[in-house]
C-alpha cells in the first residue's frame, strides 16, 4: 500500500503530544520518513514507540525550539541521515494567559520565545533545503491571529506574529516551489491549558470550554494533511478550524 507521503521526510516540532504528535502519526500514516522533536523526552520516547509500532521510519531529537544553534544543527543532521527534507511543521507552542495588568512579564518572554522566535528559528534553518525539495512549511497557529480578545494580549501578539511572518515567508518562496501554510485551531483538547499559571484565567478557560465539543488533535493533523496532500500546484496557505459549537 503507497501513501501520499512517500518518500518525503518531516520534520516536526512539538511532537511529544498534542496537535504535533497526532501530525506526525499522520505524515508516518501516508509514509513520510518523521523526525520528531520536543523538550520532552518521556514524550518523544513514546511517541516513538507509537509511530514504530505503526511501521513508520522515525528519529527523535530532544530540542528546545528556543536554542537557535541546536535547530539548525537538528535540520541540518536530518537531511545529512536522509538526504533530504520535505516538511516542516512547526507545532511547539505555549499558551500562558493573564491580564496585562497581573501578568508575569517572564511568561511573555517564553511564549515569544516558543511560538515566535523558535518557529522562526527553523523556518530559516530549513528554507533551503525546502526550496531544494520544494516542501512545505507548517505554522502551527491560532484562530487568536485572527481577532483579539482580552486576557491574553501576549498570546494574541505571538499568534499574529507568526502569521505575519508565514504571509511575509509565503511572497518570498512561491515562486521557488515552497508551500507556507498556516493552520488556525480553535479550541483543541490538548495539555496546553495545563500550563496556564493564572488562576483565574485558568478558571475562566476551563469553565468556557465544558460547555462545548472542542477540536481533537486528531481534526488538526487532519487539516495539517488536506493542505499537504493537495496537488502540488495548489497552495493552502491558510486553514481557520473551530469546534462547530464554538461561537
Amino acid at each position: 500500500m503507497t501513501g501520499e507521503l512517500d518518500d518525503k521526510v518531516a520534520f516536526v516540532t512539538g511532537a511529544a503530544s498534542g496537535i504535533g504528535r497526532a501530525c506526525a502519526v499522520a505524515m508516518a500514516a501516508q509514509g513520510a520518513t518523521v523526525v520528531l522533536a520536543d523538550i520532552d523526552r518521556a514524550g518523544l520516547d513514546s511517541a516513538r514507540e507509537e509511530l514504530a509500532a505503526r511501521g513508520a521510519t522515525v528519529g527523535v531529537v530532544e530540542l528546545d525550539v528556543r536554542d537557535e544553534p541546536a535547530g539548525r544543527a537538528a535540520v541540518e543532521a536530518v537531511v545529512a541521515e536522509h538526504g533530504r527534507l520535505d516538511i516542516l511543521a512547526n507545532c511547539a507552542g505555549m499558551m500562558l494567559l493573564a491580564p496585562a495588568l497581573e501578568a508575569d512579564t517572564a511568561e511573555w518572554t517564553a511564549m515569544i520565545e516558543i511560538n515566535v522566535l523558535g518557529l522562526m528559528y527553523l523556518t530559516h534553518a530549513a528554507l533551503p533545503h525546502l526550496v531544494a525539495s520544494k516542501g512545505s512549511v507548517v505554522q502551527m497557529s491560532s484562530m487568536a491571529a485572527r481577532a483579539v480578545g482580552r486576557g491574553a494580549s501576549a498570546y494574541y501578539a505571538s499568534k499574529f506574529a507568526v502569521n505575519g511572518f508565514s504571509e511575509g515567508i509565503r511572497q518570498e518562496v512561491t515562486e521557488l516551489g515552497v508551500r507556507v501554510i498556516v493552520i488556525e485551531p480553535g479550541t483543541t483538547e490538548t495539555a496546553l491549558r495545563t500550563h496556564i499559571t493564572h488562576d483565574e484565567s485558568k478558571k475562566a478557560i476551563d469553565s468556557r470550554v465544558a460547555t462545548y465539543r472542542q477540536l481533537q488533535a486528531g481534526d488538526v493533523a487532519s487539516a495539517v494533511m488536506y493542505a499537504l496532500t493537495a496537488p502540488h500546484h495548489v497552495a493552502v496557505n491558510e486553514v481557520l478550524l473551530r469546534p462547530t459549537d464554538q461561537a
